[in-house]
């Protein structure tokens, strides 16, 4: 059971406080929290903190923190899930999550939290209720509330979906043109040590599905491969025993876009790209030469292609160029290399010269270089769809299939 939740600043600053239960948690407390974040400031904070009166639970969005409290031993998981699922709903709301916006609609922020949870207890998670509850935001409303002072956006009935055994799906859909559309979307994480040997390579993927279909639809997804995917994650609308005994996704979806599945692939043998950087450093000098290629070619065009790092400490200027792209030292001392797409007539190679501050010979810090990309129409672990199934539906409907690939954690070390 929850007591109270809090929504902090990057500064600290207490933006918002919703007591959950009739037992008022202290504003203290943030205060506590706040210093144990400073003091765990050059790692990650852990989610779930212990304090000497109650026990937190934190998720960090965007420079907004989360703050759940309680004095009760209760599963850490639900209090993470629900303040991820409040982040989620806010950013659906409001289009984006920030300080600014949360100071600007913290009105609404309130009458959400209000219906999320009830006494303690999560109550109405899913945003096609809570949207039929509280109307989101909008121009007209915003102009409405200024002119006549209302500044309550609370509907005047509870939504027929509340009572209904799909809570996450609106009784009546509106504007339903009968098109279901499926994106699998991976980030690949990969770290290549100095030598240019592959450490290890991940792919962490979502399926996300926009759902435009009438009635109550029953949709089944089924995949080429399925052993290959570890790690599963679900929306609640998904049935789990299709999935035990045969790894097929079974569900009535939510209308509009949401996420149907989260997943890992572990332990990939090929990488698209290749970085191979060389620095050799003396007298004062360290020499720069960083080249960039096609290593398995994906079989469709590799776009938005960056590699940066951080010049080591100790660097007194910088004189880096590129054959191809565009180099830039930011304020915070890191090169960022804007290749875009690689030229078939010529490998993009950057060079140049860093100059070691007074009194030093050679570069003992060699940087790790980041390396970004971007894949259209590739799910890079190899994960395919099957086919899927539409039911309950009154026509045939329309089925749209995409994959997109691109880097997350991707580093080369030097």
């Amino acid at each position: 059971m929850l007591q109270c939740v809090f929504v902090l600043s990057d500064s600290g600053e207490v933006m918002v406080e919703k007591q959950m239960t009739a037992h008022r948690v202290d504003r203290g407390i943030c205060g506590w929290f706040w210093d144990y974040v400073l003091a765990h400031a050059g790692g990650d904070a852990s989610k779930v903190v212990v304090s000497p009166t109650h026990y937190l639970f934190q998720v960090y969005r965007n420079g907004v923190t989360f703050l759940a409290c309680t004095q009760v031993e209760m599963p850490p998981l639900m209090a993470i899930e629900f303040l991820s699922r409040v982040a989620d709903v806010l950013t659906d709301y409001l289009g984006d999550l920030n300080e600014d916006i949360i100071k600007d609609n913290f009105v609404l922020v309130y009458q959400i939290l209000d219906e999320m949870m009830d006494n303690g207890f999560p109550l109405t998670t899913e945003p096609n209720i809570l949207k039929e509850m509280i109307a989101p935001p909008n121009i007209v409303s915003k102009m409405l509330n200024v002119v006549t002072g209302k500044s309550s956006n609370l509907g005047n009935k509870l939504p027929d979906a509340a009572a209904s055994f799909v809570p996450w799906r609106t009784t009546v859909v509106k504007d339903a043109s009968n098109e279901v559309y499926v994106n699998i979307v991976e980030e690949l994480d990969a770290c290549v040590n100095r030598e240019g040997a592959l450490v290890k390579c991940e792919a962490y993927g979502k399926i996300q599905v926009n759902s435009s279909l009438p009635g109550v639809p029953e949709l089944s997804l089924s995949f080429s491969n399925p052993t290959i995917i570890n790690d599963v994650r679900f929306h609640p609308c998904v049935r789990f025993r299709p999935w035990e005994s045969n790894q097929i996704l079974s569900f009535v979806p939510p209308d509009g876009q949401f996420e149907l599945m989260s997943y890992r692939v572990k332990k990939l043998k090929a990488i698209p790209i290749y970085v191979k950087p060389q620095l050799t450093s003396d007298s004062g000098n360290c020499r720069v030469n960083v080249m960039v290629g096609i290593k398995n070619d994906p079989g469709k065009p590799i776009d938005s292609i960056t590699v940066q790092f951080r010049l080591p400490p100790l660097i007194a200027s910088a004189d880096l160029t590129a054959n191809y792209g565009t180099v830039d030292i930011l304020a915070d001392q890191t090169c960022l290399w804007t290749i875009g797409q690689i030229p078939k007539d010529k490998a993009p190679s950057l060079s140049g010269n860093l100059c070691l501050e007074e009194g030093l010979t050679h570069l003992h810090t060699f940087p790790t270089f980041e390396v970004k990309f971007k894949i259209m129409g590739v799910a890079l672990s190899g994960l395919q769809i099957d086919k899927l199934e539409v039911r309950n539906t009154p026509n045939a409907p329309y089925k749209g299939f995409r994959a997109q690939t691109q880097a997350g954690r991707y580093e080369v070390r030097s």
